[in-house]
């Protein structure tokens, strides 16, 4: 079943079929299982892998390695400042180089053509840990928490993404949705929509999958009878500090609490992060943006985050085991 993925990189979800995707999600399900019951057998030993980080990480760089030292393999963490990336040598030569010692890299950064310039010179799969257009390891695990968070099928689930969805996350969820057939919408201020390339796109994919697509400045529309309700935070990595201000002016409408939950009329309806999340007043920028805005929770209350409805932290556990399956699928 796993014969198609054999060295082949993972950069991006469109260049995977909607049943090659369910394939990695199942396949991670029967990991986690395996896992839970002592019963994981290592699949990768003798295996060694790069990782590559651009850009500060948690749950990436703990997901790789924990899942690689499950399954037997070794890992290498290389930042930018202890290595000579991008400072003495150049990705393609850096690619060459690794690919020579290692069975896969993985990146994590900020450049998508970075990322597959690095996959074009090397000779074992490259995996995209996040870049400022795609962050497709997310996208598997945010599936498999869907999966595991309704009875429904694919085609069935309809979510919601509110706030700013031009950057890595509101891609892919977008495109997540067009490619398995679900009902996505994406809820903001229209100039923080995605790129309308990238709209337009989705909507030509959606004639095939049958996902129902639905852009709009309205919370209310957005919201109703959703199955998962789904943030990030409003100021990206990379983004100044000035953004702040105007970007809570425009967001503040679509800031997640419980009034907005109750707007999808829906009992069961869940929230999703991909954390780290704004939720509170116990980090460095949460307290300040309570100091100069008064919010205390950004993005979403603390309420509504520390709730039963939130299964963030499932979420952030299965970038593990959705990771676990490409490493699997990909070097087994």
């Amino acid at each position: 079943m796993l014969s198609q993925f054999k060295n082949r990189d993972f950069l991006k979800l469109s260049d995977f079929s909607q049943s090659e995707v369910e394939d990695l999600v199942q396949l991670a399900i029967a990991l986690k299982q395996s896992k839970d019951m002592a019963l994981e057998k290592p699949l990768l030993q003798g295996k060694n892998i790069a990782l590559i980080f651009e850009k500060t990480s948690t749950r990436t760089r703990c997901a790789f390695e924990v899942a690689a030292h499950d399954q037997g393999a070794h890992v290498t963490y290389l930042e930018l400042q202890s290595s000579q990336i991008g400072h003495k040598e150049s990705i393609k030569d850096t690619a060459r180089v690794l690919s020579g010692m290692f069975d896969a890299i993985e990146y994590r950064g900020n450049s998508q053509a970075l990322i597959e310039e690095l996959a074009l010179y090397s000779k074992v799969p490259v995996f995209n840990g996040l870049t400022d257009e795609w962050h497709p390891t997310q996208m598997l695990a945010d599936l498999m928490t869907m999966r595991e968070h309704s009875q429904k099928n694919y085609a069935d689930i309809s979510f919601v993404y509110l706030g700013d969805a031009r950057n890595n996350t509101g891609n892919s969820l977008l495109h997540l949705g067009a490619l398995m057939g679900m009902d996505v919408r994406i809820a903001g201020p229209k100039k923080l929509w995605p790129e309308a390339s990238l709209i337009e796109s989705c909507k030509e994919l959606a004639k095939t999958s049958g996902a129902r697509i639905l852009l709009t400045e309205s919370t209310e529309e957005a919201v109703k009878n959703v199955d998962f309700v789904y943030t990030d935070i409003w100021v990206s990595m990379g983004e100044p500090d000035e953004v702040w201000s105007e970007r809570i002016q425009l967001l503040k409408p679509y800031r997640v609490d419980s009034e907005l939950m109750k707007l999808s009329d829906n009992s069961h309806v869940k929230f999703m992060h991909c954390l780290p999340a704004y939720h509170d007043r116990e980090t460095k920028i949460g307290e300040e943006i309570y100091q100069k805005f008064g919010l205390d929770g950004v993005e979403v209350a603390n309420q509504v985050f520390e709730s039963e409805q939130s299964i963030v932290f499932a979420q952030a556990e299965n970038r593990m085991h959705t990771i676990k399956a490409l490493l699997v699928a990909f070097l087994g």
